[in-house]
């Protein structure tokens, strides 16, 4: 189903024969400014004939560049009316359907660059690209299945921009305009000599959720998708093992006879006691701040029973103390849970 609506979609892509100059990699990092403001382009060794739709898409849809709607409209009809100096063109209603086409077309490609050059190579500035570019892309995918006739391909990519770790978060503080922080109480008592704190990107977003993970250290560390890079990591796997009993080993740290195990014989209790005082602090931090994102994880052999353990019982301990949304993944049992918040913090 798949590969029938790729191919319908390539096929439509291609169906006007339009032999403009393409860009291909037509976007605001490859326009320079001079000293009066005159723009000059660089990078366009990779240009080629092909549809003016292309770099259009490209340029207005850039992720990192979150242009407004109502801007982006304006410089569309702009680019519309400047290109009838150079070539026919058609009617405004079927440039614009083409261009959306267009538009879908360059959102998969940027996110299967960003994806590669963000989770697997680790580049920050790729990972920070994703959550905008997967907002164009559930802002396109509004236009409905009739401007986008894919039907198994559209509920895929509406899946997609669906996932828990792409929800919007909305901003409830604003910002002020000379460069520092709106807070209704000081977080930090800071000397006099060193002047007031310079604002911070992150500071006032919203509400905390923290994420918790148990996983296989065989398997690898979670990935952070929040592009924050990361967060904290124990390692259970100097605490007593149940793993290692006949009949433990089928079940997990969430059945009672493991977790009646692990309390009995103590240990994994002592580990816990530090990481619960590490955790509140942070948390307590984090929601002085309005910090949106904090990620946990706890690995152990298998990620089957210490590390399950741990991650359940600092999930519960974090959502009941400080009634916070806490999103629970116990990744090699293939378990999701999502303790909800409480009560509303902003």
């Amino acid at each position: 189903k798949l590969q029938a609506n790729f191919r319908m979609f390539a096929k439509d892509l291609t169906s006007e024969k339009i032999e403009a100059f393409q860009y291909r990699d037509f976007q605001a990092r490859n326009v320079m400014l001079d000293s009066k403001g005159n723009p000059h382009f660089i990078d366009f060794q990779g240009g080629r004939k092909g549809p003016y739709y292309y770099d259009l898409a490209s340029f207005l849809w850039q992720a990192s560049a979150k242009y407004p709607f109502k801007l982006r409209r304006e410089l569309v009809f702009d680019y519309y009316n400047s290109l009838k100096h150079f070539t026919e063109v058609p009617s405004k209603r079927h440039f614009v359907n083409r261009l959306s086409l267009f538009v879908l077309f360059r959102l998969l490609q940027v996110l299967g660059a960003y994806g590669f050059r963000g989770y697997f190579e680790r580049k920050q500035h790729f990972i920070e690209s994703i959550p905008p570019a997967i907002q164009n892309l559930s802002d396109v995918l509004d236009l409905g299945e009739k401007m986008f006739p894919y039907p198994y391909l559209f509920t895929l990519l509406r899946e997609l921009t669906q996932l828990p770790q792409f929800k919007k978060t909305v901003q409830t503080t604003k910002n002020r305009t000379d460069g520092y922080k709106i807070a209704e109480q000081d977080v930090y008592t800071a000397n006099p000599l060193d002047g007031p704190a310079s604002f911070s990107k992150y500071d006032g977003k919203g509400s905390l959720v923290v994420r918790v993970f148990s996983f296989s250290f065989k398997k690898g560390i979670p990935e952070d998708t929040s592009g924050n890079g990361g967060g904290y990591v124990f390692d259970c796997r100097s605490t007593h093992n149940p793993g290692r009993y006949e009949p433990y080993k089928k079940i997990t740290g969430l059945d009672e006879a493991v977790i009646r195990f692990l309390e009995d014989d103590g240990e994994i209790v002592e580990f816990l006691r530090p990481v619960y005082e590490l955790a509140d602090h942070h948390v307590e931090r984090y929601m002085q701040r309005g910090f949106t994102n904090l990620m946990f994880s706890f690995g152990c052999t298998g990620g089957q029973h210490r590390s399950v353990y741990c991650a359940q019982h600092l999930a519960e301990h974090l959502n009941k103390k400080y009634g916070i949304e806490v999103r629970i993944t116990h990744r090699e049992q293939g378990i999701e849970q999502v303790l909800e918040a409480k009560t509303k913090r902003t």
